[in-house]
């Protein structure tokens, strides 16, 4: 009889046992996610103290920036669920105290996605993507060293973030054809330009706005931060090869494993079978795609351009891939409308995770935030000091994740009192930029990390359980070198 009925049992049970595809599901999207943490600075306006820094013109920054010292209480400003409701729209088009119109990151990732609609039409990157890998086989784990070591470049030189939105639709299939999964792609590009970020040595969007900010020269403490960022950047390669290596080896270990067949379908879809050869105009198209990237790159690195130029850019060599892969007028307006179709859901989680910074502007409570911060580390001793500041600026990170507007925010603040601890100015900008490129690999509140993992198709928790190992390694590694900083 209990045989019968162990065999009966499943049959009888209306509930089917839950896999980690139906946990995955039951976990909030980021679009949820970043709307409840907009509702919860929203109600904080309620209950914190509504306050402001007198702010003066910066000739150096080129900005207003708070004055030390005069730290106000203001009229409260409570915002309310209209308010709420309201701040991802303004996201995308207020610049608030900080930073740029998120409209322009949208709008650039809506033409970067017109973009690869049309090259993928013409059948270039799939052809090509088939003969690289053909010829990579069994070498194929060298691009991701390779990889992250020239997005860290441009991590560290310039300050590359947002403009790394265009190379995951291109890496991404790359990676999987060679038997690795999204989560591979996203850290190569990802965690790659953020160590560079974290170890920026001449970024003028963070390491020289900071230095200006706290009134020393950018160059000042350049060999601790080159310090972090080889060691980063070594700590991080071997990380993602481990990861990649594991997954090659046993794909359930991925922690996409149960998105494997669906991403691969999304990704490969126009992949052809065997190893095709590239046609003479699949030959330009070619060409021409990497040189829109290298002109992106000296433009932005060069020539100061930023998402209004790029975007041009990108419609323009959209019309001219166009024209050369012989696409006809309405297949090319149809690729490319379908393409920024694919990337709308990118646009849109930008402004709001905009809105975040939007409301807590309005109800008053940011300056009252870095008022709280500015005490909390005063009268430390030198290791104690920048430790504290460290942990500070990773709280002030994930509620401004630009790393200029943060500069602007709290350097002309907290640097300031480096000099009673004994702690040299520069180690502040050290630790400033240090806590703003590590929140700013995990933050929802960055429009750089939630757009990466919408185009690859990963969700937030598993990005989480991703990075979380690499995060408590690359803080053990940051606040050692920022102790050898205090004590030298």
């Amino acid at each position: 009889m209990s045989d019968v009925a162990d065999n009966a049992a499943p049959e009888q049970s209306s509930t089917p046992p839950t896999t980690a595809r139906d946990l995955a599901d039951r976990f909030p999207s980021a679009f949820t996610i970043l709307f409840v943490l907009i509702l919860i600075m929203g109600a904080l306006t309620w209950i914190l103290p509504a306050g402001e820094y007198n702010r003066a013109p910066n000739e150096a920054l080129g900005k207003d920036a708070p004055v030390p010292g005069t730290y106000h209480a203001v009229e409260a400003a409570p915002q309310g669920l209209i308010d709420a409701l309201m701040a991802p729209i303004a996201g995308f088009y207020d610049p608030v105290s900080y930073g740029a119109n998120a409209i322009d990151v949208s709008l650039f990732v809506l033409v970067i996605g017109g973009f690869l609609g049309v090259v993928n039409r013409t059948g270039a990157i799939d052809t090509g993507i088939a003969q690289a890998m053909g010829r990579m086989r069994g070498r194929e784990h060298w691009m991701i060293p390779v990889l992250m070591t020239l997005f860290a470049l441009g991590g560290t030189t310039y300050g590359m973030a947002e403009e790394t939105l265009a190379f995951y639709a291109l890496l991404i299939p790359v990676v999987i054809v060679a038997g690795y999964d999204a989560v591979t792609a996203v850290a190569i590009i990802l965690v790659g330009a953020g160590i560079g970020v974290l170890g920026s040595t001449i970024n003028p969007f963070a390491t020289t706005i900071a230095s200006n900010a706290a009134g020393v020269p950018f160059t000042a403490g350049i060999w601790l931060r080159l310090l972090l960022l080889l060691g980063g950047l070594a700590i991080c390669v071997l990380y993602v090869m481990r990861y990649a290596a594991r997954v090659k080896a046993d794909p359930s270990r991925s922690v996409v494993a149960d998105r494997r067949a669906e991403n691969e379908a999304h990704f490969l879809k126009n992949t052809p079978e065997g190893t095709p050869s590239l046609t003479g105009n699949q030959r330009v198209v070619l060409i021409l795609f990497g040189l829109t990237f290298a002109v992106m790159i000296w433009g932005v690195s060069m020539q100061g351009w930023w998402m209004a130029e790029m975007s041009a850019l990108f419609l323009g060599a959209s019309i001219v891939i166009g024209t050369v892969g012989w696409l006809g007028e309405k297949p090319f307006v149809a690729a490319f409308v379908d393409g920024a179709r694919d990337l709308l859901g990118v646009a849109l989680i930008i402004g709001l995770a905009r809105g975040i910074v939007v409301i807590m502007e309005a109800g008053k409570i940011s300056d009252t935030i870095l008022h709280a911060s500015e005490q909390a580390i005063a009268g430390y001793s030198s290791i104690g000091f920048i430790f504290g500041m460290y942990w500070i600026e990773v709280l002030l990170s994930f509620l401004v994740p630009s790393t200029s507007g943060l500069a602007v925010l709290s350097m002309p603040i907290l640097a300031p009192l480096a000099d009673f601890a004994g702690v040299s100015r520069e180690l502040t900008v050290t630790a400033y930029q240090s806590a703003a490129g590590m929140v700013n690999l995990v933050t929802p509140t960055s429009a750089v990390v939630v757009g990466a993992l919408a185009i690859g198709r990963v969700p937030y928790d598993r990005w989480l359980r991703f990075i979380a190992p690499l995060l408590l390694i690359l803080t053990i590694f940051v606040m050692a070198v920022l102790a050898l900083g205090a004590v030298l």
